[in-house]
C-alpha cells in the first residue's frame, strides 16, 4: 500500500471513529438528561390526575390543550401555537348495565359502549344471543340473526410475541361488527374486549357504521373477557338464554378543538421539518396514561432534553400533540392538509402511541435506503437495550403525511402488558413506571438527533 493511500485511510478511519465517539457521547448525555432532569412524569401526573380522560370534544380535552400549550411555552421555544380542527363529540352518558337472563336468574356482566355507538331503547334491549367468531360467519347464518344480539367472541391470539399482531387479528369485529350484523337484521352486538388476559374490564374503542342508513344503526358494546367467557359457556348449555343491556350514549354535532404545536427553528435547514408527537385525546373510561398521555409527554420531553443540553437542531423540530386520534383521526388529517397548503417539506416524523413501557426499538415506514441507514445505527442503541428495528406501521397521526422523501417512525415499547390497559378503566397513572417513561423519551430524542445530524437518504 502506498504511503499516501495509507495516510488517507488512517485519517478517514480516525474521522469515522471521532464522529462515532461524538454520537455515542451525545446519546449518553440524552439518556442521562432524561433520567435525571426530565419533566415528562410530572406532566403526565397533571394530565392524568388533574385533568383525566380527554375524549375529543370534551371539556377535559380543552383543558389538556391549554395545559400542554402553557407547558411548551415555558420551554422557551421559537413558536408555540394552536391549530384549529373540528372534531366529533360523542358522549357516553350514564354507566352501562348488562346481564345474562336465564328464566328469572340475572347474572350481571361488565360492558361499555363502543365509541360512536347509538343508545339502546330507554328501558334497555333484551334479545336472544347468537355467538360468532368472525364477520364472515354472519352471511352463513343469514336470517337466523334477525331480531338477535350478535356476540362476537374472537379472542386475541396468545402465541404472537408482538401483541399488536394479535390486536390487528381481531379488532375488525369491534370496528365493523355492528354495521355488518345490522344488514342481517340483528338488533345489537356485543364484542369481546380486545385484551389478552381474563379480567373484568371492558375495553372501549372506535366503531363505525360504515355508511349504512341511520335507521339501521344498532347499539354495540364491549364485554369484559371474563364476561365473554361466561356468556359463551352459558350459551353452550342454554342457546335460548337472553341478554339485556342498556346504554344512553349519543353522537352530537362536531365541535372546535386544536392540535398543539411547539417549534424550534432549524439552524441550518429551517425549511426541513422533523415532527415528534403523540395524540392528546384519550378515551373516557380512565385518564389515558398509556394511551396516549405517555406519547404526549415523551414528545414534549424530546424538546426539553435538547433545551437542557443546549442542542439546537439543524432542521426545524416540531412537537405536535394531535387531537382526535381515537375516534376520527382528524388532527393528523388537518395537520397534513395545512402542511400541503403551506407547501411545507417534512423529512422525518416520529410518533409514540404504544404505551409508556420500556423502549425496545422502532417500527419504520420508509424505503430500503433509509431503513438500512437507521439499521446501521443499531450499535448506538444497544447499550440502552434498544435493538428492534423493523419495517411496519409508524403511527396513525403521522400516517397522512405525504412529503417525499419522508421517513416515518413509531416508537416500539415492550407490548406484553399494553392491552391489559388499552381503552379500559385501568389505563391510569399508577400503571406508569417513571423510569420506563423517561427511557422512551430518551430513545425518541436519540433517533431525532441522529436524523438531524445525518440527514435522510434522498
Amino acid at each position: 500500500m502506498k504511503k499516501n493511500t495509507f495516510l488517507a485511510l488512517f485519517l478517514f478511519n480516525g474521522l469515522l471513529l471521532f464522529a462515532q465517539s461524538n454520537e455515542e457521547e451525545t446519546i449518553r448525555k440524552i439518556y442521562s438528561s432524561s433520567l435525571t432532569n426530565s419533566k415528562c412524569y410530572a406532566w403526565l401526573d397533571h394530565l392524568s390526575n388533574k385533568i383525566g380522560g380527554r375524549l375529543s370534544g370534551s371539556a377535559n380535552a380543552e383543558k389538556a390543550v391549554q395545559y400542554t400549550k402553557t407547558q411548551l411555552e415555558t420551554l422557551g421555544l421559537d413558536k408555540v401555537y394552536l391549530q384549529e380542527v373540528m372534531v366529533p363529540k360523542w358522549v357516553r352518558g350514564e354507566k352501562e348495565t348488562a346481564y345474562i337472563q336465564e328464566g328469572k336468574t340475572k347474572t350481571h356482566v361488565p360492558i361499555c359502549a363502543l365509541g360512536g355507538s347509538v343508545a339502546t331503547p330507554k328501558n334497555g334491549l333484551t334479545a336472544e344471543v347468537v355467538e360468532v367468531h368472525s364477520i364472515e360467519e354472519l352471511a352463513r347464518l343469514g336470517d337466523k340473526l334477525k331480531g338477535k344480539i350478535v356476540f362476537f367472541n374472537r379472542a386475541m391470539e396468545p402465541e404472537n410475541i408482538e401483541t399488536f399482531i394479535s390486536y390487528g387479528g381481531c379488532v375488525d369485529q369491534r370496528y365493523a361488527g355492528a354495521a355488518a350484523a345490522s344488514k342481517f337484521g340483528a338488533v345489537g352486538t356485543i364484542v369481546r374486549s380486545v385484551n389478552l388476559r381474563l379480567d373484568d374490564f371492558p375495553h372501549t374503542g372506535a366503531q363505525s357504521y360504515n355508511g349504512i342508513p341511520k335507521s339501521q344503526y344498532i347499539p354495540t358494546a364491549a364485554i369484559s373477557t371474563n364476561g365473554a367467557e361466561l356468556l359463551s359457556k352459558k350459551l353452550k348449555s342454554n342457546p335460548k338464554l337472553k341478554f339485556y343491556f342498556k346504554m344512553s350514549c349519543e353522537q352530537l354535532d362536531d365541535v372546535l378543538s386544536y392540535n398543539v404545536i411547539g417549534e424550534i427553528k432549524g439552524s441550518e435547514h429551517p425549511e426541513n421539518i422533523m415532527v415528534v408527537g403523540g395524540h392528546l385525546d384519550s378515551w373516557d373510561l380512565a385518564d389515558g396514561s398509556h394511551d396516549d398521555g405517555a406519547g404526549v409527554v415523551q414528545s414534549m420531553e424530546v424538546i426539553n432534553i435538547f433545551k437542557n443540553l443546549g442542542y439546537r437542531p439543524k432542521n426545524t423540530l416540531r412537537v405536535v400533540l394531535f387531537m382526535n386520534e381515537e375516534n376520527g383521526g382528524r388532527g393528523g388529517q388537518k395537520y397534513e392538509e395545512l402542511a400541503q397548503a403551506n407547501k411545507e417539506k417534512h423529512i422525518f416524523a416520529l410518533e409514540s402511541d404504544a404505551g409508556g413501557f420500556s423502549p425496545r426499538g422502532f417500527s419504520l415506514d420508509t424505503d430500503d435506503a433509509n431503513f438500512n441507514q437507521i439499521l446501521g445505527w443499531k450499535d448506538l442503541f444497544e447499550p440502552y437495550l434498544v435493538h428492534s428495528f423493523t419495517k411496519g406501521h409508524a403511527g396513525s397521526d403521522i400516517g397522512p403525511l405525504t412529503s417525499k422523501p419522508l421517513v416515518k417512525a413509531g416508537l416500539k415499547p415492550d407490548s406484553q402488558r399494553y392491552f391489559d390497559h388499552h381503552h379500559a378503566a385501568n389505563d391510569t397513572f399508577d400503571a406508569i413506571n417513571k423510569r420506563e417513561l423517561e427511557l422512551g423519551a430518551a430513545t425518541m430524542a436519540s433517533l431525532v438527533y441522529l436524523i438531524d445530524q445525518k440527514g435522510i437518504v434522498k
